[in-house]
């Protein structure tokens, strides 16, 4: 059944339902408020920051738009790309071009306008939707992607020269929907790989993937019609989306949250009465400092729906959970592993009963199998490092156009993710690190993770990355770049003293005080911490301790 069904579905059972809420607390017409002052407000004040749409309207539009692109001779199989930031407009559009039979490609809103092009070169891109925030970017390259290729604006204002407008266009088309067979084996989606090692790879995906995320997500924090998640990491990234496909599958609201600020944040469940929220470790880093420093009052607001926080797209450091819980205790708590390659989180969870493993990423998710490897593809013992694989209806068909790529990931229905792992007696996976990150040292392998995961206990630590910078006598050396909490002091010496209940290899040779790159889902970018520091040198290290 392809995922587009169960829009329709809501669309009859729910149609007046509020499927979907934009929230942007940045305008500047608003202010922040507490739920009390909220409930008081007169309506058009509401509303100068918030819009919402019904199931029955997400469909009309998703409908009004894939026969727009129709009447523009996209068929089943091409490609239309999205390159905006999360709005209402998203997911609409995002259906409309499956409802064609036509496969969605977002984009990164990072990307740079040599990336854009790659991108949308790469998956032979055949329409490009921009919203305003990229019209400088697009403009740069439009005269080299516009041959063979529609440009789309998607924005209040006029729309750029070079480009056709979204919205007096599209809604003088039909809200029917199209009358094209679309069935699990057809390819939906083009998703992009990070790009943490140079271009990103195009990611092809059927609908049976999506739908197999829809399910994960729906067993694993049981979501009804009566829940509210609130979604706020960008759309185009597998994480947010496959989460957001529990809404879609129950048919519960969802609220999407433009701004990451720890008020928003509280502000947004506390209004609109969410009871299911993903965050990424910085954000709750941010709301749990917010919290100890007084900044947040959590008696200001009304939080007692709010039943369950979860994590992912990274290592969670346990420290963080054990905080959070003396502030939220009746809280659920989950964490989920995946990558776009497997249609984003949920291929590893922990689940809200295994409370007591925090640390671990969890066990096989809803409909997948799991396996830990050594170089030659072979299983290894119990409690021994190796790499994790995954296999399920949400494994990735293979990289649009790179066949060597798909070669080195994808063997005999397994996909090796390049995450290295370990199994404990209870069968709970640990995450160790990137396959690419480990650091050798003097011939003792050192997991970044582990090291971060000790400093992060650090009172005045709030962000570490560690990386490994070369060195003529170890080979490598563990460099610890740290990104102290607001109004806090802390020295070298101190982080060193620190660390000395480490082992002596673990312990970090470097110590860089500096703040920590993150890209939009939340993950270190330690590709750019090594070409800062390492610098692509030999460097000499004084060995400490």
């Amino acid at each position: 059944m392809p995922i587009i069904d169960y829009l329709e579905r809501n669309a009859s059972e729910y149609p007046a339902e509020v499927s979907l809420v934009e929230l942007n607390p940045a305008m500047e017409e608003t202010r922040r408020v507490t739920w009390r002052e909220f409930d008081l407000m007169e309506p058009n004040r509401a509303k100068a920051f918030r819009r919402e749409i019904t199931w029955s309207v997400f469909d009309e539009k998703a409908n009004r738009f894939a026969n727009f692109l129709i009447d523009r001779g996209i068929k089943k199989g091409d490609k239309v790309a999205i390159l905006m930031m999360n709005c209402l407009e998203w997911l609409p559009i995002y259906f409309g071009i499956l409802k064609t039979g036509a496969l969605a490609v977002p984009l990164n809103f990072r990307y740079a306008s040599e990336e854009i092009e790659y991108c949308v070169k790469l998956s032979d891109t055949d329409i490009l939707l921009f919203g305003p925030e990229f019209i400088g970017r697009v403009e740069e390259i439009a005269d080299r992607i516009s041959k063979n290729r529609l440009l789309i604006y998607v924005g209040e204002d006029t729309a750029p020269a070079f480009a056709e407008d979204y919205m007096s266009q599209v809604s003088n088309y039909s809200s029917k929907k199209p009358d094209i067979p679309i069935t699990d084996d057809d390819y939906a989606a083009i998703y992009f790989s990070s790009g943490t090692t140079g271009f990103p790879k195009a990611i092809l995906h059927k609908h049976r993937s999506l739908m197999h995320s829809a399910k994960v997500e729906t067993t694993h924090h049981g979501q009804t019609h009566d829940d509210v998640f609130l979604c706020i990491p960008p759309l185009y990234h597998t994480g947010a989306k496959m989460h957001w496909f529990g809404s879609l599958y129950s048919g519960s609201r969802a609220i999407l949250l433009k701004g990451t600020r720890p008020e928003y944040i509280i502000d947004a469940v506390s209004n609109e009465g969410c009871t299911i929220v993903w965050l990424l470790v910085p954000w709750a880093q941010d709301i749990l400092e917010k919290i100890e420093s007084g900044a947040i009052k959590l008696s200001d607001y009304k939080l007692s729906q709010w039943r369950l926080m979860h994590i992912g797209a990274q290592p969670v450091p346990p420290s963080l959970i054990k905080t959070w819980l003396k502030y939220f205790p009746d809280h659920k708590y989950d964490t989920n592993y995946g990558l776009s390659e497997s249609i984003g989180p949920g291929a590893v969870h922990l689940g809200v009963e295994n409370i007591h493993k925090v640390g671990a990423i969890g066990v096989p998710g809803y409909g997948w199998q799991c396996r830990i490897c050594d170089e030659n593809g072979v299983d290894v013992k119990q409690g021994e490092v190796g790499e994790l694989a995954l296999k399920g209806d949400g494994v990735m068909e293979c990289y649009y156009h790179d066949a060597s790529a798909t070669a080195e990931v994808l063997r005999d229905g397994w996909l090796f993710t390049g995450d290295m792992a370990i199994q404990d007696e209870d069968g709970f996976i640990y995450l160790v690190d990137r396959k690419k990150d480990v650091i050798i040292s003097g011939g003792e392998n050192l997991y970044p993770v582990q090291i971060e995961d000790f400093i992060r206990n650090h009172s005045a630590v709030h962000d570490v990355a560690v990386i490994g910078l070369p060195d003529k006598r170890l080979g490598e050396i563990a460099a610890a770049i740290i990104e102290l909490k607001d109004g806090t002091s802390c020295t070298e010496d101190d982080i060193n003293e620190f660390c000395m209940e480490l082992p002596r290899y673990k312990r970090p040779k470097k110590i860089i005080f500096a703040e920590i790159p993150r890209n939009p889902t939340g993950k270190i970018e330690k590709p750019k911490l090594r070409e800062k520091y390492a610098g692509g040198r030999l460097v000499e290290a004084e060995t400490k301790g």
